[in-house]
């Protein structure tokens, strides 16, 4: 068990007052109250929900050790120590870094960062590590690995105490290597501030988490403030051809790198076909074969190539192993009926600018004969700007389109499902129908389709579950379009 004197978990926070023994024992730190007890540190953080500072009396009375807070309570208890912080998330992160012996210092850490394409290219690395020989760790949407140990994910970027947790597992397991995906609620939050990253990688920015950060300047802001930090040691790699690709660099210490598929950077590479069999891409000029499919992908794949090169390794050997990886689960996931020769995908694209890429990606590798059927929702409590763009896109790029439920949460959905279809234009609404039940929606796309058709589940990808009411239900795309095809097999 961990058992460190709190002054020692202060060496990085900016402390403004303190009151009581800073020599007390800790044994655990957490951010929430109910795990407050003996050697514990509470840290009291102000949530868009609700405010921790409303639960230090009670975590007091469970007889922890210290609290960690922005405003101190009317009361002091003489049998527990008080710091005064500025910020406690930024005091949190530094301190569950300390108490877990600083992991991400062990490690070459790579952050992976952009509205799309995220969970793809940390996945990809984390492969192609491991392919290299390296014990790698990965965090990511979909899953948290260490080497092949997978553990579930359930944030995009872990609390600051989870995330160190796992990254002294990560180092106590023999890895050198850690590929992650950092979220702009992570970076807002302060999740990783205090980690030590060996580089960072920028995807792309699009219309998402407004919900959260109520601008896209915020937004932007936010993704910035993860390069801003990077120490000059590390690399900051981004997409040129992304209008805010340059727009991350500009306040970085880091290396400053670039990729593009359209002009000068550090990376360059050419587009030769994107064919259903996979991309044919020049790299620095090197011809290679991919098995992955779509533009968006060509921009992944080159992102990681141009990251496992500034991580020093050879290019060659690189493009040689990148070549035959499959992508992250629900990206672009095929499900193939054999009987009916329908060919699923199933795809996390949740953003307006990802299901743009995913259609058009189909209909640059269909065949004129075959239909493009999509299955589309929104998820609720979330930016409600991007529903009638969603709406619009599908039906403009599809031959037929199912709106249904995504992850409802808290909202009606048929309010979801209203906004959405306010999208939709006149030259386009025939081709709309309106299918509340995900389920039945998935049916229903897979009833449209004839031979050779493709039908597109969005919004979920690997997702296990459908959020209703506050209750996860079990519900996988994948898993539903499988049983819809064997059952119309029958």
């Amino acid at each position: 068990m961990i058992s460190l004197p709190l002054f020692s978990l202060l060496t990085d926070v900016t402390v403004l007052a303190q009151y009581g023994p800073t020599d007390v024992p800790i044994t655990a730190l957490t951010l929430d109250s109910r795990e407050a007890g003996p050697g514990v540190a509470f840290c009291a953080l102000r949530g868009t929900a609700t405010d921790g500072h409303k639960f230090i009396e009670a975590a007091v009375a469970q007889g922890l050790a210290a609290v960690v807070c922005e405003e101190l309570p009317a009361v002091l208890h003489p049998a527990t120590s008080y710091v005064l912080v500025k910020d406690s998330g930024a005091a949190l992160a530094h301190m569950a870094a300390a108490f877990y012996g600083h992991p991400s210092r062990q490690l070459k850490l790579i952050g992976v960062t952009g509205t799309n394409g995220k969970t793809t290219c940390a996945t990809l690395l984390h492969k192609l590590l491991r392919e290299l020989g390296y014990h790698a760790g990965l965090l990511s949407t979909v899953q948290n690995q260490i080497d092949e140990e997978v553990i579930p994910a359930t944030h995009t970027t872990p609390d600051a105490i989870r995330l160190n947790a796992l990254l002294a597992r990560m180092v106590a397991a023999g890895c050198t290597h850690v590929c992650m995906e950092v979220s702009s609620h992570a970076v807002a939050q302060h999740r990783v501030t205090g980690l030590r990253f060996a580089g960072g990688v920028f995807t792309n920015l699009t219309h998402d988490h407004l919900d959260y950060h109520g601008t896209f300047d915020n937004y932007l802001k936010a993704k910035k403030g993860f390069f801003d930090a990077l120490p000059k040691t590390a690399f900051a790699l981004t997409n040129a051809d992304d209008k805010r690709g340059p727009v991350m660099l500009q306040n970085t210490a880091a290396r400053r790198e670039t990729y593009s598929l359209r002009g000068a950077a550090t990376f360059r590479a050419k587009l030769i076909a994107n064919e259903v069999h996979g991309l044919h891409l020049e790299i620095d000029g090197r011809e290679i074969l991919f098995r992955l499919i779509g533009v968006f992908n060509a921009y992944n794949l080159l992102a990681v190539y141009g990251a496992a090169v500034l991580l020093g390794e050879d290019p060659t050997e690189v493009l040689t192993i990148l070549s035959g990886l499959t992508t992250a689960p629900g990206r672009f996931e095929p499900v193939v009926s054999e009987k009916q020769g329908i060919t699923g995908i199933v795809d996390y694209a949740h953003t307006p600018d990802a299901l743009e890429n995913v259609l058009q990606t189909l209909l640059e590798i269909r065949q004129p004969s075959q239909q493009i059927i999509t299955v589309v929702g929104c998820g609720g409590n979330r930016d409600a700007a991007k529903r009638p763009i969603m709406a619009n896109l599908a039906a403009r790029l599809s031959n037929q389109v199912i709106l249904t439920a995504d992850n409802p949460r808290f909202e009606d959905p048929n309010d979801i499902l209203a906004q959405m279809q306010a999208g939709v234009t006149a030259p386009d609404s025939a081709k709309v129908r309106t299918v509340a039940d995900r389920r039945e929606a998935i049916q229903t796309a897979v009833q449209l389709a004839g031979a050779n058709d493709i039908v597109l589940v969005a919004g979920k990808g690997h997702e296990n579950y459908q959020e209703i009411r506050g209750v996860k239900a079990p519900f996988d795309d994948k898993l539903i379009l499988t049983e819809v095809f064997a059952a119309l097999g029958k």
